[in-house]
């Protein structure tokens, strides 16, 4: 599978865990030149705490497109070290 936004790609991988629809990504697929950290932070009740990343692409931003659980809940361990996009960004593949 392939994200992509603003006409880059952010990650590629057959490597993908799929959540209540959501595909994540190897946290290595990931390209990092793209993304800058994030404080923004949300709560899932099953998964826990999500931290963000957002995205820098020829000089326009997206907010928070990107988010990753660092210490998921035991329920959503398959998700840890794996990021997962929204926002605009395509997930294809």
């Amino acid at each position: 599978m392939r994200a992509t936004w603003n006409g880059q790609t952010l990650a590629e991988s057959d490597d993908i865990v799929t959540v209540e629809g959501n595909a994540y990504f190897p946290e290595d697929a990931l390209r990092k030149d793209l993304i800058v950290p994030s404080d923004h932070t949300s709560v899932c009740g099953w998964k826990g705490t999500a931290n963000y990343y957002s995205l820098r692409v020829d000089g326009e931003s997206n907010a928070n497109a990107v988010w990753y659980y660092a210490d998921p809940k035991p329920a959503a361990s398959q998700i840890k070290g794996r990021v997962a996009f929204w926002k605009g960004v395509k997930v294809e593949g």
